[in-house]
């Protein structure tokens, strides 16, 4: 047996009257009708309120600035080799959530797109990370007219701190070169702004000395924390995005070595061993960034 609705074609249990009254079944279908439209609503409403750039529409940013939004985060990752378990996305995934954390903790703040292609070394011949599958390099030069580019661009629109946040330790020079080089240009601009440009080194030295401290404390070695796709870097990977570590291959694997791209020992990496990092990156990105606005106000 079958209802027949105008929206609807329910099957009925057996035994059970052959149709509902057409005023039942006039207002089932009425407020199915009411409720259809609240979740793209919801959705819409959540996707206004996003701090990311991308996520929103031309309109809905400029009104942001206009109402003090006038920070924007440039999270710089990287596609480079970490070995047989860590995926190359690692860099650009890690600074994109970090990057959205931070904003969402100072508020009034918005992340531009993640810079993907940074110099990872020489390409022919390779040297470094090139010398393995997918990584990806292009020249300094290069890399820091892309910076300048888009900072540039997101000064026009209206923002006033563009903060530079690198996840990969090659390049933290690269970005300080910019920002002083955009600072002396714009500060001598008969049009400037007053923008300013920020390279944010602290978000990066967390990783290099109060994480890997915290590690050395839970009586990880220094060997096994690792300069490169070791226990650091897979733990901090598996509290950004666990389907980037492959990590039952990792339990019952060989261990990777330098020759595989690899300077120490992610066998036993956790995501709360990452959450610990993550935490130290954020909060630490937050006072620096907080402290430096105050400056120049």
């Amino acid at each position: 047996m079958t209802l027949q609705f105008p929206l609807l074609d329910v099957p009925l249990a057996p035994g059970a009257p052959s149709r509902l009254s057409k005023p039942f079944g006039s207002l089932f279908a009425l407020t199915l009708f009411c409720l259809m439209p609240a979740a793209p609503a919801l959705a819409a409403a959540s996707a206004s309120s996003s701090v990311m750039l991308e996520e929103l529409t031309s309109t809905e940013l400029r009104s942001r600035i206009d109402h003090g939004a006038t920070t924007v985060l440039v999270p710089i990752g990287g596609v480079e080799q970490s070995g047989p378990y860590i995926a190359l996305g690692k860099h650009n995934v890690r600074a994109g959530l970090l990057a959205r954390q931070i904003a969402q903790k100072l508020g009034n703040t918005i992340v531009a797109p993640v810079v993907s292609y940074v110099p990872e070394g020489a390409i022919s011949p390779p040297a470094g990370h090139m010398r393995f599958a997918g990584t990806i390099s292009i020249p300094p030069a290069a890399f820091e007219a892309v910076l300048e580019g888009a900072a540039a661009s997101l000064r026009q629109h209206g923002f006033r701190d563009i903060i530079f946040l690198g996840d990969h330790g090659g390049y933290q020079k690269s970005e300080q070169n910019v920002a002083n080089k955009l600072n002396q240009a714009w500060g001598k601009a008969a049009t400037a702004k007053d923008a300013r440009a920020h390279a944010l080194l602290d978000y990066y030295d967390i990783t290099q000395s109060q994480y890997i401290a915290e590690l050395q404390k839970r009586g990880y070695s220094s060997a096994e924390i690792g300069l490169h796709g070791g226990l650091a870097d897979a733990a901090l990977m598996l509290a950004a995005d666990p389907s980037l570590v492959r990590s039952e291959a990792m339990a019952h694997g060989p261990k990777p070595g330098v020759a595989d791209g690899v300077r120490g020992d992610a066998t036993r990496a956790t995501a709360e061993l990452g959450q610990i990092g993550v935490k130290l990156q954020v909060d630490a990105s937050v006072a620096a960034i907080r402290k430096l606005l105050q400056r120049n106000k």
